[in-house]
């Protein structure tokens, strides 16, 4: 028979693999939620290419017509679309586009959890990614990017001159609606 001890011992080493066990699925759930973070926010620039109709880098009233044609609603006002397109500042571009969501969006996401999502692939928290890896993940990794939709991002948010996508002001931009002062 097992001695007292030696039961007490097996109870110890099982509640810790157990406890284990269970931080390391928390940190996996952790790492999904950011990574769904991340995607939320290619997504936005997925939406931005699927209303850019003519790829030309800017949401106009045709664009907006030809997404709301594709959407189903044929008979839309040009004052009501007018009326969209004045509340942008200037011309809707991808980084206007970006800031009038996030605008919209405000407190949906604050700028630590996001932030918090892009550390998973930045262990050094330099705030920095390299945009060839960007390029990889978005274009191999879940929605599925085209190298054109990539590159729209990039003239939108270019990389320093080294390849690197400052990711901190990109997430200020989303969540602030501004460039950050650096």
């Amino acid at each position: 028979m097992f001695e007292q001890t030696q039961i007490q011992e097996f109870k110890e080493e099982r509640t810790t693999m157990c406890q284990n066990q269970t931080n390391i699925q928390t940190e996996k759930l952790s790492e999904l939620s950011e990574l769904a973070n991340i995607t939320t926010l290619f997504l936005n620039m997925k939406a931005f290419t699927i209303m850019d109709q003519n790829r030309d880098g800017f949401i106009d009233k045709e664009d907006l017509r030809d997404t709301f044609a594709a959407l189903g609603r044929l008979n839309v006002k040009n004052e009501e679309l007018e009326e969209m397109l004045q509340e942008a500042p200037g011309p809707i571009n991808f980084t206007v586009f970006l800031t009038m969501f996030g605008e919209k969006l405000k407190g949906a996401d604050p700028e630590e959890t996001i932030l918090s999502a892009f550390k998973v692939f930045d262990p050094e928290g330099s705030g920095l990614l390299k945009s060839d890896y960007i390029r990889e993940m978005l274009m191999t990794q879940a929605e599925r990017f085209t190298s054109e939709e990539v590159d729209q991002m990039f003239t939108a948010f270019p990389p320093d001159v080294t390849g690197n996508l400052n990711y901190k002001n990109l997430v200020h931009i989303i969540t602030h609606g501004e460039e950050k002062e650096e």
